[in-house]
């Protein structure tokens, strides 16, 4: 809704005498990071995964669009294609989606060529490579690739490509100046898909050309609890008169309720606060720590409980992620809360296959300067306890996706599992884990078990034709109430809450879940709960947001 006209000298005023006067970001500003005006995830910041996700995915999807939006927008009204291949955008759009489509093909050629490229060097390997030495083949790879990749064989004779990653940044595929931001201000969840929908600038949506390293990120997003004059934020002023006044409106002077700064009633005891999904703040005396941060802003909605940046600490000493989907590494939560972490643990990667992007190289290219790896079983110390990172099986279509852990937390003399998307398809694994861990009190455990097929996510990656019952065979699956049981006996578990479900309603845009009473994971996740408390055994399946005291 555009701003009404007999407003904007008012505001306009504001702005200047603002630009001296402290203010603080409303809790209701979005702040989306965006790379060439798509929502920003992984796949689109490392230069190999990005190439193919513009290439295979982003130009068909605007191709489609402008030859017939209208195929688009019935699309949409079927709840069923909530997730698909369609832009969610108003009528009239068709002309701004065209622009991008015409911009992104020639801004980023290079990037369409490499793509190819892959997809030629593929091509090449399954012809050529048949077990002898790869070393003639080497004068064959495309232009595009060369310096970029090795070619090797597994111990089966099937050969494969090894990106250079860091290679990657440092060539002219890392298009960082198409990173940016868009901020806007709302009342409502409800946002359009992010996999399949672009950001466009509006009366009430301002983009800004920005790299996500900028400390003018940092500097915006500090004023939700610590306020600032406007004119700290140069870099951020529109020169439009309208777009200044809108942008004047996102401050106030009202202070935020600072509700997460309380940590004097923790004494001996661990806390543990449920932001929804995957997001669990734990704190003691000694440390915080949370996991795949992705958290609600105060949109107002008093019909669903929620956790909101105001009850946050000051500092996460450490964020765990699981693994790099669009829905655990989350960078509109993640930069913003960029200033006030102290150390991000990811797995370690499986360094240069294509499905598999570094995440440590992820992070650390936007902004992030203390990030370490963690491996399967490998301890990380921490004050007053200590981190495991644990085996993850499942939700990743049986790809070898070697960025990926479950956690293992040791704090203030209490044990937690926080098990995300795992599906428990080796039932030894967690015997061992209590054989070499001991018990644990609390498990947390995703049980989203009918999950979309590979293509959904990985589809862009591939450069062969996947049949369509291979596809739906592969999915992002995690544990069914069975395999879930089993894990709950394996480590003998006292508590059990199931999370990690995408139900929040402000999850949709990221996730396009809506379960309803017959949806599988919820029946599975019922089943889970009932066979967990006819056993003694306290369990939940968690959603809005929840405090746990240990």
């Amino acid at each position: 809704m555009p701003i009404p006209s007999e407003t904007l000298p008012s505001l306009v005023s504001k702005a200047r005498s603002s630009a001296t006067t402290s203010l603080y970001l409303k809790p209701n500003v979005y702040i989306e990071p965006m790379v060439n005006q798509w929502y920003a995830w992984p796949m689109l910041i490392a230069p190999h995964t990005a190439a193919m996700v513009t290439r295979n995915l982003h130009l068909k999807i605007m191709e489609s669009y402008v030859k017939s939006p209208k195929l688009h927008a019935n699309a949409l009204k079927n709840p069923k294609m909530l997730g698909g291949p369609f832009i969610d955008l108003p009528a009239g759009r068709v002309d701004q989606v065209a622009n991008l489509l015409a911009a992104t093909k020639d801004r980023l050629s290079d990037l369409c060529a490499f793509a190819d490229a892959v997809r030629a060097l593929d091509d090449l390997l399954a012809r050529e490579a048949q077990g002898h030495s790869l070393v003639p083949l080497y004068e064959k790879i495309p232009a595009p690739l060369r310096g970029y990749v090795e070619l090797g064989y597994d111990l089966n004779n099937q050969a494969s490509i090894r990106f250079f990653e860091r290679m990657l940044y440092k060539s002219p595929y890392y298009h960082q100046e198409n990173q940016g931001i868009a901020l806007s201000i709302t009342r409502r969840d409800e946002r359009p898909f992010v996999l399949s929908t672009p950001r466009f600038p509006g009366p009430e949506t301002l983009h800004y050309a920005m790299p996500f390293a900028s400390e003018a990120i940092d500097r915006l997003a500090a004023m939700r609890h610590t306020p600032a004059p406007l004119a700290q934020l140069e870099a951020w002023l529109p020169e439009d008169r309208e777009q200044r006044a809108f942008f004047s409106s996102l401050f106030t002077e009202a202070e935020p309720q600072r509700r997460g700064k309380n940590r004097d009633d923790l004494g001996d005891g661990l806390r543990i606060k449920y932001f929804g999904h995957a997001v669990l703040l734990f704190e003691t005396k000694d440390v915080t720590v949370m996991t795949d941060p992705l958290v609600s802003y105060d949109v107002g909605d008093q019909l669903t409980p929620r956790y909101c940046f105001e009850d946050l600490p000051d500092r996460i000493d450490y964020v765990l992620l699981t693994h790099g989907h669009q829905d655990h590494v989350m960078f509109e939560t993640l930069l913003q809360l960029r200033h006030r972490i102290g150390t991000i643990v990811v797995p370690r990667s499986g360094a240069g296959s294509l499905q598999d992007p570094n995440l440590k190289l992820v992070l650390e290219h936007t902004g992030f300067d203390n990030v370490i790896e963690l491996a399967e079983m490998e301890p990380l110390e921490v004050p007053g306890g200590r981190i495991h990172g644990l085996p993850f099986l499942g939700e990743h279509g049986d790809l070898h996706i070697h960025a990926k852990l479950g956690f293992h937390l040791d704090l203030a003399g209490r044990t937690v599992v926080c098990a995300a998307d795992s599906n428990n398809l080796s039932p030894e694994i967690f015997k061992l884990v209590r054989q070499h861990l001991g018990p644990v009190d609390t498990m947390f455990l995703g049980m989203e078990c009918e999950g979309a097929p590979l293509s959904w996510l990985y589809g862009p990656l591939l450069t062969r034709t996947l049949e369509r019952k291979m596809d739906q065979s592969r999915r992002f699956d995690g544990s069914d109430a069975r395999k879930g049981l089993e894990m709950v006996e394996a480590l003998e578990c006292n508590r059990v809450f199931v999370y990690a479900m995408g139900q929040e309603p402000w999850l949709t845009f990221i996730s396009s879940l809506r379960y309803t009473k017959e949806s599988k994971p919820i029946v599975e996740s019922d089943q889970l709960v009932a066979a967990c408390r006819a056993r003694g055994i306290e369990s939940e399946r968690l959603y809005g947001k929840k405090l746990i005291q240990l």
